[in-house]
């Protein structure tokens, strides 16, 4: 294989999508070696069939405003690759939401969810609706205007979307009450339900508390074993953020910031629990600007940012893709962060991440670090199947255990002549190499 024909025939027949381009570059990069050393993928064209999706559904949606006025959105599900599990992937509600958003978010999962040890194919989907402003009689009908479309697509055995940025337990409820009149059943066809029927205990907290126990990982690799004296910069001030912090806060780091659409705040004092319960309340609950935090507790707020120019020794991006640009990585590694661990899909940019490669920091991709969401919604599909619910204890143990396997195999694949670990090829190869042998195992379909 070589990468810069594979990306020029990928850029040539899916032209202006660049973010899709830019998540097969950076897989491709990674394995490239490896792949060369396996002349069987080669020869069943093993590269190409995982770049391109199993299939696209691409679908209108109409849906009434509380005017009665008639709406239109778009709606899409990529079906990436199914090679070792059923599809499986969030649905994202937002405005930014395209096609190129979305295929790099499938193939980003297919790799991910190999990583889980659990059996989950990759796929994504979503519309360009946002719940921003909506009414929840608004929120509720655009929903089952969608599930209209959605459901005869997936199922507990096909594809088990779940909730991504726009998409939490309001709206799965909404989608599954639908699903589930149209289906006549009662299955664990979607994950991120209510604990009333059918969720997961930590399916909340699991992306956020995962990447801390990814973090530790790579911490006491280095003779680090809690968090204490550690000052840490935290994007997004949604569930990955803010659980990101309770668990952060919890080994006795001091976060700082916490961030939204129209800027961030840093609390010099750091963020404590009572501080923390605010910011639930604020987001969760009122659905209102971080900029509160800031009137409240009379702390900086900088309008229009991303935190990354403060001083911090851990960052922990759990906003979204290309928040941390090449001169803010630059900045982070020269203020003295030791570790970047991404509870966000590729928050990092491709220059960001040679930054911190070239200067030898712990490096934590989010196909790695925030695997934690995933896992866990694949432990609720298993709960479902059984007809059972865990104990709290048992899914955070469980949890800890995938992410600490996630680890190994990220070292296993990533450790370099000098000792150093690289985690993104290590994430990338270790994805690869699991869902290449079960295709190369199926034959070519």
């Amino acid at each position: 294989m070589q990468v810069e024909h594979v990306l020029t025939d990928l850029r040539r027949r899916f032209p202006n999508e660049p973010e899709y381009h830019e998540a097969v570059e950076e897989v491709l990069n990674s394995i490239e070696e490896i792949y060369n050393t396996h002349p069987e993928f080669e020869q069943q064209n093993i590269i190409e069939r995982l770049c391109i999706p199993d299939r696209i559904f691409s679908f209108r949606v109409n849906w009434v405003d509380d005017k009665g006025n008639v709406q239109t959105n778009m709606g899409y599900r990529i079906q990436h690759n199914n090679a070792i599990g059923p599809y499986k992937g969030g649905l994202r509600f937002h405005a930014s939401v395209t096609p190129s958003i979305l295929k790099f978010l499938a193939f980003e999962q297919t790799f991910k969810n190999a990583l889980t040890t659990l059996p989950m194919g990759g796929a994504k989907g979503g519309s360009d609706f946002s719940t921003e402003g909506k009414s929840e009689s608004e929120v509720m009908r655009f929903c089952q205007a969608f599930m209209l479309e959605l459901w005869r697509h997936i199922g507990p055995e096909t594809d088990i979307p779940a909730g991504d940025i726009g998409v939490g337990g309001r709206e799965i409820g909404y989608l599954f009450g639908m699903y589930k009149k149209l289906m006549h059943e009662h299955t664990g066809t979607l994950t991120g339900k209510g604990l009333e029927f059918g969720g997961s205990l930590m399916r909340p907290e699991a992306t956020g508390y995962g990447n801390i126990y990814f973090l530790m990982n790579m911490l006491q690799r280095k003779g680090i074993h809690d968090l204490k004296g550690q000052t840490i910069a935290i994007s997004g001030s949604g569930n990955v953020a803010t659980y990101t912090a309770e668990k952060a806060i919890a080994l006795g780091g001091k976060v700082v910031t916490l961030s939204d659409s129209s800027g961030y705040i840093y609390d010099s004092n750091g963020i404590d629990k009572e501080k923390l319960a605010y910011i639930f309340e604020l987001k969760n609950i009122h659905r209102g600007r971080i900029k509160e935090y800031a009137d409240r507790y009379g702390c900086k707020y900088v309008a229009g940012e991303r935190p990354w120019k403060e001083k911090c020794t851990i960052a922990l991006p759990s906003a979204t893709q290309n928040e941390i640009n090449e001169e803010e990585a630059e900045i982070l590694v020269k203020n003295g962060c030791i570790a970047v661990s991404e509870g966000a899909n590729m928050p990092s940019t491709p220059e960001a991440i040679t930054v911190f490669l070239k200067n030898k920091i712990l490096y934590a991709p989010g196909k790695a670090a925030n695997a934690g969401g995933v896992s866990v919604s694949g432990l609720e599909m298993t709960q479902n199947s059984m007809k059972l619910n865990w104990p709290k204890e048992e899914v955070d143990q469980r949890l800890q255990t995938i992410m600490s396997c996630i680890h190994t195999a990220c070292v296993q694949y990533g450790t370099e002549p000098d000792g150093y670990v690289n985690y993104m090829k290590g994430a990338n190869i270790a994805g690869f190499m699991k869902v290449a042998k079960a295709m190369m195992a199926q034959g070519i379909i």
